[in-house]
Protein backbone atom coordinates (compact mmCIF):
# COMPACT_ATOMS: atom_id res chain seq x y z
CA UNK A 1 0.00 0.00 0.00
CA UNK A 2 1.03 3.57 -1.09
CA UNK A 3 2.34 5.98 1.98
CA UNK A 4 1.67 9.72 1.44
CA UNK A 5 2.89 12.26 3.41
CA UNK A 6 0.24 14.72 4.13
CA UNK A 7 2.24 17.60 4.64
CA UNK A 8 -0.29 19.08 7.79
CA UNK A 9 -1.32 15.26 9.45
CA UNK A 10 2.20 13.42 8.41
CA UNK A 11 2.69 9.87 6.98
CA UNK A 12 -0.93 8.16 6.44
CA UNK A 13 -2.16 4.88 4.29
CA UNK A 14 -3.39 5.23 0.82
CA UNK A 15 -6.65 4.76 2.12
CA UNK A 16 -7.27 8.08 3.81
CA UNK A 17 -6.43 10.23 0.35
CA UNK A 18 -8.32 10.55 -2.77
CA UNK A 19 -6.04 11.30 -5.99
CA UNK A 20 -7.35 14.65 -7.72
CA UNK A 21 -5.77 13.80 -11.12
CA UNK A 22 -3.08 15.98 -12.94
CA UNK A 23 -1.79 19.17 -11.28
CA UNK A 24 -1.00 22.01 -12.64
CA UNK A 25 -3.94 22.89 -15.42
CA UNK A 26 -4.53 25.87 -15.74
CA UNK A 27 -8.52 27.30 -16.13
CA UNK A 28 -8.75 30.17 -18.54
CA UNK A 29 -10.02 33.34 -17.70
CA UNK A 30 -13.53 33.57 -18.65
CA UNK A 31 -12.89 36.73 -20.31
CA UNK A 32 -10.12 35.06 -22.58
CA UNK A 33 -11.30 33.97 -26.02
CA UNK A 34 -10.04 30.67 -26.98
CA UNK A 35 -11.05 28.38 -29.82
CA UNK A 36 -13.52 24.96 -28.68
CA UNK A 37 -10.44 23.00 -29.98
CA UNK A 38 -8.43 24.11 -27.39
CA UNK A 39 -11.21 24.43 -24.21
CA UNK A 40 -11.53 20.55 -25.16
CA UNK A 41 -8.48 20.46 -25.32
CA UNK A 42 -8.12 21.99 -21.51
CA UNK A 43 -11.08 19.86 -20.31
CA UNK A 44 -10.53 16.92 -21.47
CA UNK A 45 -6.95 15.40 -22.57
CA UNK A 46 -4.71 14.20 -19.16
CA UNK A 47 -1.37 13.22 -19.01
CA UNK A 48 -0.78 9.20 -18.22
CA UNK A 49 2.99 9.41 -18.46
CA UNK A 50 6.31 6.47 -17.77
CA UNK A 51 7.66 8.35 -15.12
CA UNK A 52 7.47 11.31 -12.62
CA UNK A 53 4.17 13.00 -12.82
CA UNK A 54 2.92 15.77 -10.79
CA UNK A 55 -0.57 15.04 -9.14
CA UNK A 56 -3.51 16.44 -6.78
CA UNK A 57 -4.42 14.81 -3.60
CA UNK A 58 -7.03 15.69 -1.01
CA UNK A 59 -6.36 14.07 2.59
CA UNK A 60 -10.18 13.25 2.25
CA UNK A 61 -10.21 10.97 5.49
CA UNK A 62 -8.17 13.48 7.48
CA UNK A 63 -7.51 17.36 7.46
CA UNK A 64 -9.76 17.77 4.16
CA UNK A 65 -6.80 19.63 2.65
CA UNK A 66 -5.30 19.16 -0.65
CA UNK A 67 -1.65 19.29 -1.80
CA UNK A 68 0.23 18.05 -5.13
CA UNK A 69 2.68 15.48 -5.06
CA UNK A 70 5.41 14.68 -7.22
CA UNK A 71 5.44 11.10 -7.88
CA UNK A 72 7.12 8.74 -9.98
CA UNK A 73 4.19 5.77 -11.52
CA UNK A 74 6.88 3.39 -11.92
CA UNK A 75 8.15 2.76 -8.84
CA UNK A 76 5.70 4.55 -6.83
CA UNK A 77 8.04 6.64 -4.90
CA UNK A 78 7.12 10.38 -3.45
CA UNK A 79 9.62 12.61 -4.55
CA UNK A 80 8.42 16.10 -3.07
CA UNK A 81 5.11 17.06 -1.87
CA UNK A 82 4.03 20.77 -1.85
CA UNK A 83 1.17 23.39 -1.25
CA UNK A 84 -1.55 24.17 -3.88
CA UNK A 85 -0.69 27.36 -5.64
CA UNK A 86 3.32 26.45 -5.66
CA UNK A 87 5.36 24.74 -8.20
CA UNK A 88 7.81 22.05 -7.09
CA UNK A 89 11.24 22.96 -5.68
CA UNK A 90 13.01 19.79 -6.26
CA UNK A 91 14.87 19.09 -9.85
CA UNK A 92 12.68 15.55 -10.93
CA UNK A 93 9.31 18.19 -10.30
CA UNK A 94 10.81 21.09 -11.80
CA UNK A 95 11.94 19.08 -14.72
CA UNK A 96 8.49 17.51 -14.90
CA UNK A 97 6.69 20.56 -14.72
CA UNK A 98 8.67 22.63 -17.42
CA UNK A 99 8.43 19.89 -19.33
CA UNK A 100 4.64 19.21 -19.62
CA UNK A 101 2.90 19.89 -23.31
CA UNK A 102 0.62 22.13 -21.03
CA UNK A 103 3.18 25.28 -20.92
CA UNK A 104 2.43 25.97 -24.87
CA UNK A 105 -1.44 25.27 -24.61
CA UNK A 106 -3.76 28.27 -25.81
CA UNK A 107 -5.61 28.02 -21.80
CA UNK A 108 -2.51 28.03 -20.52
CA UNK A 109 -2.29 31.35 -22.25
CA UNK A 110 -5.53 32.15 -21.37
CA UNK A 111 -5.32 31.67 -18.01
CA UNK A 112 -2.98 34.84 -17.47
CA UNK A 113 -5.25 37.36 -17.10
CA UNK A 114 -3.29 40.00 -19.69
Amino acid sequence: MLQLPCPYCGPRDELEFSCGGEAHISRPLANNKISDAAFGEYLFLRDNPKGVFLERWRHASGCRRWFNVVRDTVSHDILEVYAMGSKPRRTAGKKAYNNSWRRTTAAEAAAVNK
